[in-house]
């Protein structure tokens, strides 16, 4: 039975990342019923910033060579560690068992939100892998796609791919961008609004596209944005 985990991360309760991740949902759950599916708001609900206990759990993994995240726990000997993995704990088991994880993010300052930072400190062990699909859906306020003036300067999506193959050796990663989105709130940027518009169509329905593909086990070199 395959599982969505899905994890919102802006500080906009309408936004456009919102909006993409849930056409992706939505299409998912419609083509698979039998799968289960955890739903984690990160704004809203954010989890904590890491402590000195979580950074002994990671040592320990790291002396005694854990790299089953079930083994984790025998790490924790003391109050502090005990209270370090019960925040851990949960989170780690939806993301070991999800098949696919989808995030939806802005990009704020460059970068993702510090909201999606903390949850990746927080499940990120030594030598750990990840059997899953990372899908990304993602809103920015103007264009980094390759070859534009600002394509440098994307810690967003570039971070988000070295991140997951890095620490997670997955590279089955679908990153969904909708580029200009501060054109409908920026008058300066007004000459962009239909580039805007076509760029969030086209991503709502790459969206929708991948969602059902993957919901049916359709083969990797056919999402679009791969």
């Amino acid at each position: 039975m395959a599982h969505l985990l899905h994890l919102d991360t802006s500080a906009r309760r309408a936004s456009h990342s919102r909006a993409l991740s849930r056409v992706f949902a939505e299409q998912w759950r419609a083509a698979s019923p039998a799968g289960t599916y955890t739903y984690r708001d990160l704004a809203a609900d954010p989890v904590p910033v890491i402590g000195e206990a979580w950074t002994e759990l990671c040592d320990y993994a790291l002396a005694h060579g854990i790299t089953d995240p079930v083994r984790l726990v025998e790490g924790v000997r003391t109050p502090a560690q005990r209270a370090a993995w019960a925040v851990v704990e949960p989170l780690l088991t939806e993301l070991v068992t999800a098949d696919v994880l989808l995030i939806g993010v802005p990009m704020y300052n460059f970068s993702i939100p510090a909201s999606l930072k903390l949850w990746l400190d927080q499940v990120t062990f030594p030598r750990a892998s990840l059997d899953a699909t990372v899908v990304v859906v993602s809103a920015r306020g103007g264009s980094y796609a390759p070859g534009t003036p600002r394509e440098p300067v994307d810690h967003q999506e570039r971070y988000l791919r070295d991140f997951f193959r890095g620490h997670f050796q997955v590279d089955d990663i679908t990153v969904i961008n909708a580029e200009f989105v501060n054109s409908t709130v920026d008058p300066t940027l007004a000459r962009w609004r239909e580039s805007y518009a076509a760029s969030f169509d086209a991503a709502k329905r790459a969206a929708s596209d991948l969602a059902r593909l993957l919901a049916s086990g359709g083969p990797v070199a056919a999402r679009a944005g791969s």
